[in-house]
C-alpha cells in the first residue's frame, strides 16, 4: 500500500478560562493543512485579559493505494477515499457483489494479450457501482495523475487510448448465438476463463445497478482485430440499470452490447478508435439520450444482427436507439454501418459537424425492417444535400436544420457536471 494523499484534518480544542468567580468556556475550531503530524498551539484571551494557551496534537489521516491482484470472492466496497489498482483480468465471480462507492477511482494496469487488465462482471455476480451527477466513478489508466476528488485529468490527452482493458458486464440473458448456442465467451476474455462466459434465459437477470460512471482511455489488444470495448455487455438482463456512462478514448468501440435486453441511458462516447455505439447477437433494448462525438475510424453505430436463428425475445423484437445526437467528426467510416440482417431503429436523432466527411454515411439503411426510424435532423455543409450525404431512404425521414437549431437529442446540460467531455469544455467546443 502506499500513500497516496493526506486529508484534511480538522480539531476541536476545549479551554476553561478562569475569570473572578465565573468559569468561562471557549470552543476554538482549527482546520490545518498537513504534511505530516503537527502541534497546534492556540491562544485565547477573555475580556479581563487572563491568557490562557493549551497544546494539541493533530493525527494525519492518509488515504492509500490499494492493488487488486487476484479475482473478487467475497462480496466488497471500494470507497472514495482509495484509489484502486487493477493488477490485470479482475472478475468479480458469480455469486459476489462489488459496491463501489460515488467518486472512487479505478485504474488498471497496462497490460495486452492474455494480460490484459479489464474489470469482469462474471454472470451471477453484481455490480453496484453508483456515481452521481457531481461525484462519478472513474475508470482510468495508471498513467493517469487523477485523484480522489478530481474529474478532470491532469496530465492526459483526450485521444489516448490502449492502455488498458475495461469494463465487462455479464449476465444469464439470452443472445442469438451462432450455431443456437445457448452461451458463448465474451469478446476480449481468454476461452479459458470461465467468468467469460454469458448468455441463457433469463431476460429479467439483474447484474446491478451502474450510475454516473466514466471510463477512460481502455481497449487493450489481446489479439489481431481484437480490443477490449470500454464497456461491453454480453447477455446482460433487463433488471441491470445503466445511467450515466461517459467512455473516452477508447481503442475499440465504446459500449458494445451482445444479446440480452438491458436499457442504457445518459451515454457520452467521445473519440472511440473504432465505432460509437456498436449492437450484436439481437440485442433487444434501449439506449436513450446519447452523444457520440469523432469517432475515429469506425462508424457512429455498428448495427449488427442475430448470429444464430434465434432471436433473443422473438421474431418481432429489436433495439432502438432514441433522442441522441452524433457528431461526426473528419474520421468516420460512415454515421451508421447497419447489417441487413439487424432488428433496430434509430429515433429522434441529430447529426452534425459533418467536417470534411465524404461518400454515403449510411450502409445500408433499415436493416430488415422490423425497427422504424424516424425525426432525423442534421445541419450539413454547404454544397451539401440530404440525399447525396445520407442516401435516399436515410434523407425521406431527415430534416435540415441550422447549426443551433435542433430539436432533438439531449441537452448539453445533461452531461455538464459529470463528464470529461463537459466540464473541459469538449461539448461547448463543438457546438453543442
Amino acid at each position: 500500500m502506499k500513500n497516496f494523499i493526506t486529508i484534511l484534518t480538522f480539531s476541536s480544542i476545549l479551554f476553561f478560562l478562569a475569570c473572578d468567580d465565573d468559569t468561562e468556556t471557549v470552543t476554538v475550531t482549527e482546520t490545518v493543512n498537513l504534511t505530516d503530524t503537527v502541534t497546534v498551539i492556540e491562544t485565547v484571551t477573555d475580556t479581563v485579559t487572563e491568557i490562557e494557551t493549551d497544546t494539541v496534537t493533530v493525527t494525519v489521516t492518509e488515504g492509500i493505494e490499494v492493488l487488486i491482484s487476484g479475482n473478487i470472492i467475497a462480496d466488497a466496497i471500494w470507497s472514495a477515499d482509495s484509489v484502486y489498482i487493477l493488477g490485470g483480468r479482475i472478475a468479480v465471480i458469480s455469486g459476489v457483489t462489488l459496491t463501489i462507492e460515488a467518486g472512487t477511482i479505478i485504474k488498471g494496469q497496462y497490460g495486452t494479450g492474455a494480460n490484459a487488465t479489464a474489470l469482469v462482471v462474471a454472470r451471477g455476480a453484481t455490480l453496484n457501482a453508483q456515481g452521481t451527477s457531481t461525484s462519478p466513478i472513474i475508470f482510468t489508466a495508471v498513467a493517469d495523475e487523477i485523484q480522489p476528488g478530481e474529474i478532470l485529468s491532469p496530465n492526459m490527452p483526450s485521444d489516448a487510448g490502449g492502455l488498458w482493458g475495461g469494463v465487462i458486464i455479464l449476465g444469464n440473458a439470452p443472445a442469438s448465438l451462432g450455431d443456437d448456442a445457448s452461451e458463448s465467451n465474451i469478446e476480449g476474455i481468454p476461452t479459458s476463463d470461465i467468468n467469460g462466459l454469458y448468455g441463457g434465459t433469463d431476460a429479467a437477470d439483474n447484474s446491478g445497478t451502474i450510475s454516473y460512471i466514466s471510463i477512460r482511455h481502455g481497449g487493450s489488444n489481446i489479439g489481431e482485430g481484437n480490443e477490449i470495448n470500454g464497456l461491453t455487455l454480453g447477455g446482460v438482463g433487463s433488471a441491470t440499470s445503466i445511467e450515466g456512462v461517459e467512455v473516452v478514448a477508447n481503442a475499440d468501440d465504446g459500449i458494445e452490447w451482445f444479446g440480452g435486453t438491458v436499457n442504457v441511458s445518459k451515454v457520452l462516447i467521445w473519440n472511440s478508435n473504432d465505432d460509437g455505439l456498436d449492437t450484436d447477437q439481437d440485442w433487444q433494448g434501449t439506449c436513450s439520450d446519447y452523444v457520440i462525438v469523432t469517432p475515429q475510424g469506425g462508424s457512429a453505430f455498428e448495427l449488427d444482427g442475430p448470429e444464430g436463428t434465434a432471436k433473443v425475445n422473438g421474431a418481432d423484437g429489436f433495439h432502438t436507439f432514441s433522442n441522441g445526437v452524433v457528431y461526426v467528426g473528419a474520421d468516420a467510416d460512415h454515421v451508421v454501418d447497419w447489417d441487413g440482417a439487424t432488428n433496430a431503429a434509430l429515433v429522434d436523432l441529430y447529426i452534425y459537424g459533418w467536417g470534411e466527411y465524404a461518400g454515403t454515411a449510411i450502409e445500408s439503411f433499415g436493416g430488415d425492417g422490423a425497427g422504424v426510424s424516424s425525426g432525423w435532423e442534421t445541419t450539413l455543409n454547404e454544397g451539401d444535400t440530404l440525399a447525396t450525404v445520407l442516401g435516399a431512404d436515410a434523407a425521406a425521414i431527415t430534416s435540415e436544420v441550422a447549426a443551433g437549431a435542433r430539436t432533438k437529442g439531449p441537452a448539453k446540460s445533461v452531461f455538464d457536471t459529470w463528464t470529461w467531455a463537459g466540464l473541459s469544455g469538449a461539448l461547448t467546443t463543438i457546438g453543442l
